[in-house]
């Protein structure tokens, strides 16, 4: 008789903004720069680190992630990345003045593997207190 494993459901959700607080536009940068999401409203199960801006899967699922951009004045562009894969990207262009945009995508996930947000080379990306630019992220069932 084989042994029966338990896989015990966990529940996972985050969603954090690029600031905690203040106001900032990052970029231009020469390379793709990993956003590091500081401020977190919701971390449940632990798995996004606000000091990296990495999501690591701690289980095998069906997980669905969303981000938001803003810019002002100028052009921003950032994708998400699953492993060292670029999954979907977005940008915005607006000059003079405010622009945002956004992204998602449900992901098959091992555990183990992480998935993050990086700015695009030679793009620039704003927050303030308003918290416009965003990553968000659940599990949506184990697989």
């Amino acid at each position: 008789m084989l042994p029966v494993i338990t896989l015990s459901v966990r529940q996972v959700a985050f969603s954090a903004s690029l600031l905690a607080e203040g106001s900032v536009t990052l970029g231009p940068c020469n390379t793709f720069t990993t956003l590091i999401f500081k401020r977190v409203v919701a971390n449940i199960g632990n798995a996004y680190n606000p000091n990296t801006g990495i999501f690591t899967a701690p289980v095998r699922g069906a997980y669905h992630f969303e981000f938001y951009v803003a810019v002002i004045g100028g052009q921003t562009a950032a994708v998400l990345v699953k492993n060292k894969e670029r999954i979907f990207a977005v940008a915005e262009y607006q000059s003079p003045g405010f622009g945002s945009s956004a992204q998602g995508a449900t992901l098959a996930l091992e555990a183990g593997d992480v998935v993050f947000v990086q700015l695009w080379v030679d793009n620039k990306i704003f927050d303030n207190q308003s918290h416009h630019t965003t990553f968000s992220g659940h599990l949506l069932f184990t697989m």
